[in-house]
């Protein structure tokens, strides 16, 4: 059974990171984010390829199943300031 912060800092060892956030109660389901200059130019497809490379073997076996969003970090601070602008409506 694998811990959401093991996960968040063996992404991070292997990708330059803004953000990283991973949460799973089961131990082999869970959800991230992780922001990163390193996905510029790439597709998404491409992206979650490189997390997972960061996870290495584990990805698919004592991790089950990563629910992934990768975003560059224009796309973050879109993000982020579209959720304060509706927080504030």
């Amino acid at each position: 059974m694998y811990d959401p912060k093991a996960i968040e800092a063996a992404i991070a060892a292997h990708l330059p990171c803004l953000h990283v956030q991973v949460e799973g109660e089961d131990g082999v389901h869970f959800t991230g984010l992780v922001v990163s200059e390193a996905f510029r130019g790439k597709r998404k497809v491409q992206q979650h390829q490189m997390v997972y490379r960061a996870l290495g073997p584990a990805m698919g076996t004592e991790i089950h199943a990563l629910a992934l969003t990768t975003l560059t970090p224009e796309e973050w601070e879109s993000l982020r300031a579209e959720l304060e602008s509706r927080g504030r409506g």
